[in-house]
C-alpha cells in the first residue's frame, strides 16, 4: 500500500519488508546455498532439482534488482554467469542460520528424526546433533 501524500509503500509492520525481499518458496532457499560461495545456476539447479530454471531465473534476478545477490559475467567461451550473496545479502545470514536452526527443532518436534525427513545435502548435515534450546 503507498502512503497517498508521499507515494512510497508504506508498511504495517516491518517483517513486510523483510518477507517482500525474501519471501516465498524458493529465496532463503538459494540465499541458503549461496552461504556456501558462489554458484553457478547450473549448482543451484542441482541442488534445488524441484525448482524450474524459469523460477530459478526469476528468484536470482529479484535479488539481484534487490542488491541481495550479485551477478558475476565472465568473458569467456562458453559464458560463465555466477551469483554470490552481495555485502548487503550477507547481512542476512544470521537471519537465515536462525530460519534453519527453527526448521530443525521444527521438524525434530513434528517427525522426530530429522534424517527420515531432510534430503541429504550439502546443508543439512544429517551427521551433527540436534540443536537445542
Amino acid at each position: 500500500m503507498a502512503d497517498e501524500t508521499t507515494g512510497r509503500k508504506k508498511y504495517n509492520i516491518s517483517v513486510e519488508a523483510t518477507l517482500e525481499v525474501i519471501g516465498g518458496k524458493w529465496k532463503c532457499v538459494i540465499l541458503c546455498h549461496l552461504t556456501h560461495g558462489k554458484r553457478r545456476t547450473s549448482d543451484l539447479k542441482r541442488l534445488m532439482p524441484s525448482i524450474t530454471q524459469k523460477m530459478l531465473i526469476q528468484q536470482l534476478r529479484e535479488l539481484e534488482e534487490d542488491g541481495i545477490v550479485n551477478r558475476n559475467v565472465y568473458n569467456q567461451v562458453p559464458p560463465k554467469v555466477e551469483y554470490e550473496l552481495s555485502d548487503y545479502g550477507r547481512s542476512l545470514e544470521v537471519v537465515l542460520n536462525m530460519l534453519c536452526d527453527w526448521g530443525e527443532k521444527h521438524i525434530i518436534k513434528e517427525y522426530g528424526d530429522k534424517a527420515a525427513v531432510l534430503e541429504d545435502n550439502i546443508l543439512n548435515d544429517l551427521g551433527k546433533e540436534p540443536v537445542h534450546g
